[in-house]
């Protein structure tokens, strides 16, 4: 089974202002309400280690290895839950220029595996919130430097 989050949010910045918050994992803790702690680098291959907060869930601890960094256009990773297959989660950070020195900055997951079905309903109540959440916090920081 598989299942795909969504949020997207125009932030008045440049692409690489919003890749300079972004990839700041040092400085997470500081605005970030979703991910609350991150450590590694974003590079092609690296592994990062991530404190996830869902919105009126429980923290989870996560290290998702990097599959993409493409300053000023997209980071991706993927994570998974114990074994490939289990529960899978690709997520997504793409920064589209809008022109007039804004962009658009989407935040997606496509999740996959045999406990999608089990947890859908908590990725809708408690997820999908915290990742607009975080895209607020993110317009918020990039907007001000």
């Amino acid at each position: 089974m598989a299942k795909q989050l969504r949020s997207e949010i125009d932030v008045h910045a440049t692409p690489e202002r919003v890749w300079q918050v972004l990839t700041d994992f040092a400085a997470y803790p500081q605005w970030n309400p979703f991910i609350t702690r991150a450590d590694g680098e974003a590079r092609r291959g690296r592994r990062l280690t991530l404190r996830m907060q869902p919105a009126g869930g429980r923290a989870t601890t996560f290290r998702p290895t990097v599959l993409e960094a493409a300053q000023g256009r997209q980071l991706r990773w993927l994570g998974r839950l114990l074994v490939p297959g289990l529960f899978d989660g690709e997520h997504r950070f793409t920064i589209r220029p809008l022109g007039d020195g804004q962009v658009r900055l989407v935040q997606q997951e496509d999740f996959r595996g045999l406990l999608v079905p089990l947890l859908a309903g908590s990725l809708d109540r408690r997820t999908l919130p915290a990742f607009e959440q975080m895209n607020q916090a993110l317009k918020r920081r990039a907007e001000r430097g």
